[in-house]
């Protein structure tokens, strides 16, 4: 694994987690390799479930066909979607996922300052992206969530923990 990918997975870990009890339902959305799920489970959190397009996820599938996947509304306390949102619009299925206080934890690139990454990327430092970039947004700019706490890393990465807006209508 590339180290900048290695010292940022431990930096989520001590930034997201630490106020997760350990018995809230928490859905990953792109587990990928599955390193987050593997974390959570091995230090107690028994309601984790990882989703991803591909094989070692507990659900593969779309996040966007959720129903379809036994996936029930309003029914997890935890969202996590690391390095998904610029792959991907998933916002509106987050929304109906998440239990009225529910939280959103999100990172994402720096719309601007992506081309710094794909840098990062040929140089081996940095994960290689698994599809293009197509939905970079500014999370401060997202709809249907209030944000908790907003971070930038670096310059490169935003972080973000979102509670969801009750007063927003599903469309």
């Amino acid at each position: 694994m590339p180290i900048l990918s290695e010292y940022a997975q431990k930096k989520k870990i001590d930034y997201f987690l630490k106020n997760i009890d350990k018995n809230s339902k928490v859905l990953e959305i792109g587990s990928g390799s599955q390193w987050l799920g593997e974390y959570m489970k091995k230090n107690g959190w028994t309601g984790y479930v990882g989703i991803d397009l591909k094989v070692p996820a507990d659900i593969v599938g779309d996040i966007r066909s959720w129903q379809e996947l036994g996936l029930k509304p309003k029914s997890f306390d935890y969202i996590i979607a690391f390095e998904v949102v610029e792959h991907v619009d998933i916002f509106q299925e987050c929304f109906e996922l998440l239990k009225d206080d529910g939280e959103l934890m999100l990172t994402t690139p720096v719309p601007h300052m992506d081309w710094i990454l794909k840098l990062l990327e040929k140089l081996g430092l940095n994960q290689k992206r698994t599809s293009p970039h197509d939905n970079l947004i500014y999370l401060r700019k997202m709809k249907l969530f209030t944000p908790i706490e907003l971070k930038n890393i670096a310059f490169l990465s935003q972080w973000g923990k979102f509670k969801k807006r009750r007063s927003e209508s599903v469309a």
